[in-house]
């Protein structure tokens, strides 16, 4: 990502394919907001082989590799970008 934290097209084209991005935050209107159930949950960002890119979370006691592999995709672009902030155009790239 840029120095300002902001994913660009640029800086997802130069990043790897796999977890390239990760944290954790409530599960709750200020932050991710899956369910309401006011549990911390970890997220990570992955990229594809492709080029593409998508956010997956589940409870923050999952490792980052099990919520890659089975984690619930966050598809909703306000809570994509509360997560991973970015430009219109990477988020173009996001796999819904």
């Amino acid at each position: 990502m840029e120095e300002n934290n902001e994913l660009t097209l640029k800086s997802l084209k130069e990043t790897k394919a796999g977890i390239f991005a990760s944290g954790v935050m409530h599960d709750d209107p200020a932050g991710i907001n899956m369910t309401n159930s006011g549990k911390l949950l970890r997220w990570v960002a992955v990229k594809g082989e492709r080029g593409d890119w998508a956010v997956y979370c589940h409870f923050a006691n999952r490792t980052k590799e099990s919520i890659r592999l089975s984690g619930d995709k966050i598809i909703s672009k306000h809570n994509v970008k509360r997560v991973v902030p970015c430009t219109d155009e990477a988020f173009e790239l996001y796999r819904l």
